[in-house]
C-alpha cells in the first residue's frame, strides 16, 4: 500500500502564492509518476500538473507559467508552486501517485480572494 499525505493548502489573495507538498510512503519500490488534480466545488476533477519518473512535467493549459511542479525522489516527495494565484484556482487540490493504479491524497484546500 501507498500513503500519500498533501500539505500546504490555506487561504491567499490574488496575485499570491503557494507551495504545495505530497510525501509518499508505504509499499514504493522505484520513481513513479506522480502530480495534482483540484476540484473546484459543483465540477469535475482535473488534472493540474504531472511529473514523470524521469521528471519531465506537463501542466493544463490553465496553469502553464504560473505553476511549477517537482520533485525530490530522495523524499518520495512531489511539490507544486503556484505563483500568480487566481481566484479560479480556488479548490480543493489532491497528489496522486500512479503505481499500477492511482493513490490518492486526502486533498488540501486551496482558496484565493480577489
Amino acid at each position: 500500500q501507498v500513503q500519500l499525505v498533501e500539505s500546504g493548502g490555506g487561504l491567499v489573495q490574488a496575485g499570491g502564492s503557494l507551495r504545495l507538498s505530497c510525501a509518499a510512503s508505504g509499499s514504493i519500490f522505484s520513481i513513479r509518476p506522480m502530480g495534482w488534480y483540484r476540484q473546484a466545488p459543483g465540477k469535475q476533477r482535473e488534472l493540474v500538473a504531472l511529473i514523470t519518473s524521469g521528471s519531465n512535467a506537463n501542466y493544463a493549459d490553465s496553469v502553464k507559467g504560473r505553476f511549477t511542479i517537482s520533485r525530490d525522489n530522495a523524499k518520495n516527495t512531489v511539490y507544486l508552486q503556484m505563483n500568480s494565484l487566481k481566484p479560479e484556482d480556488t479548490a480543493v487540490y489532491y497528489c496522486y501517485l500512479i503505481d499500477l493504479k492511482y493513490y490518492w491524497g486526502q486533498g488540501t484546500q486551496v482558496t484565493v480572494s480577489s
